[in-house]
């Protein structure tokens, strides 16, 4: 039975075994139902709330408003392991990491938001970011938004702003209920298809000012998390999806290898030469990947758990691992595909999943080769020749 707030807000089980056995089940349940969520093209709430239960929506809300923090190595792990199971839905829950934005509104607001407990689900729709017009009190706001990943399962949405001199011309997001928003539904793709990453639209909708943040801001709760940078842990929270996915492929090839016979009963897949040093090249590249990901992580965690400044070059390492990440983890996908053999282009093999969704976080913005370059520059003491970098 899924436990709720007075209000029917759904919240976690207690922290410790029970915490950890509805992260399991959670698993379970998308064994089963994740060709279900991937036709409909979307994660139920149903299933969000089996996530809340887990504990992934309260990991990002400050300790000061109920919320148990996760360090993010602990969190990414979470994601990674629901990756390995369905990449699109580990998509998803990655956006449990998302309220420490959160921490750059004013206090009341953050005590309005959370008053119902720290169980949030947050989606937003940030690009392309409108002109809102300037009103006593806050913005009409008005235009369409792209790429909402979770936006049906959420309690809360964002849309990106153009700032101005209030903002110091940085832009702004904007929190929003969805009752008062428009999905626009045109999430037709070919990767990422349950994370239901639709258009969001609004047409005059007055927002208080309370309810606007600058994106990255300066955060008014100082926590460790606060501390650990915003922009950073949002691209890393999206390439260890592929990680995930990685993972999922190569297990699933290594299953596929032991058996003792092949389909035409001549030797078995997993005891051809190509076969072998495939599987343990592609290993050994995404355990690389994943030692130099949370080696970077935690490095610059526990400068945050002290307090202690983070410098440039360091958010740059963070960027530098989850690009690197999210690339290794395309590539192993691809190797296990090549050594799944012709049987994989069906659309029914189960590596199509990892597949398809695993192309598209390395086409994220925030991963994009370009990125290679701009951590380059930063670690060179130049430019970044990027906006928001590291």
């Amino acid at each position: 039975m899924i436990t709720e707030s007075s209000t029917g807000r759904m919240v976690a089980e207690p922290a410790g075994p029970a915490r950890t056995a509805a992260f399991h089940h959670a698993l379970d349940v998308l064994e089963d139902r994740r060709v279900e969520f991937n036709t409909q093209r979307y994660v139920p709430k149903d299933f969000i709330a089996l996530l809340k239960k887990a504990g992934m929506y309260r990991a990002s809300t400050p300790a000061a408003f109920g919320g148990e923090p996760l360090p993010p190595s602990e969190f990414m792990s979470m994601v990674e392991r629901i990756s390995a199971v369905d990449p699109a839905t580990g998509w998803v829950s990655s956006f449990g990491s998302s309220l420490n934005y959160f921490a750059a509104l004013p206090l009341a607001t953050q005590e309005k938001i959370f008053a119902d407990g720290p169980d949030v689900a947050y989606a937003g729709g940030l690009f392309p970011m409108q002109e809102a017009e300037k009103v006593e009190g806050g913005y009409i706001c008005s235009g369409v938004w792209q790429f909402a990943s979770g936006c049906r399962g959420a309690d809360l949405l964002g849309i990106g702003l153009k700032g101005g001199p209030e903002s110091g011309g940085r832009p702004l997001t904007a929190v929003l209920d969805p009752a008062d928003v428009e999905i626009v539904d045109n999430w037709g793709v070919a990767g990422m298809k349950a994370t239901g990453s639709h258009a969001i639209r609004v047409d005059r909708l007055f927002v208080p000012e309370e309810m606007t943040f600058v994106r990255g801001g300066t955060p008014l709760v100082d926590e460790p998390l606060t501390r650990y940078p915003a922009l950073a842990y949002a691209a890393q929270v999206l390439a260890v999806v592929t990680l995930g996915a990685a993972r999922g492929a190569l297990d699933y090839v290594r299953e596929v290898g032991s058996s003792r016979t092949s389909i035409t009963g001549g030797t078995s897949k997993g005891n051809r030469p190509a076969y072998k040093s495939g599987l343990a090249l592609a290993e050994a590249e995404l355990r690389s990947g994943r030692a130099f990901f949370y080696q970077a992580t935690d490095e610059v965690w526990a400068m945050a758990v002290e307090g202690t400044t983070i410098a440039d070059e360091k958010v740059a390492m963070l960027r530098l691992a989850a690009t690197h990440a999210a690339h290794v983890g395309r590539n192993v996908v691809l190797q296990a595909f090549d050594l799944a053999g012709t049987g994989a282009i069906y659309e029914t093999h189960p590596l199509q999943r990892y597949l398809q969704d695993a192309m598209v976080p390395a086409q994220h913005a925030m991963l994009q080769t370009n990125t290679y370059e701009a951590a380059g520059a930063v670690l060179l003491g130049l430019e970044a020749g990027i906006a928001s970098f590291p």
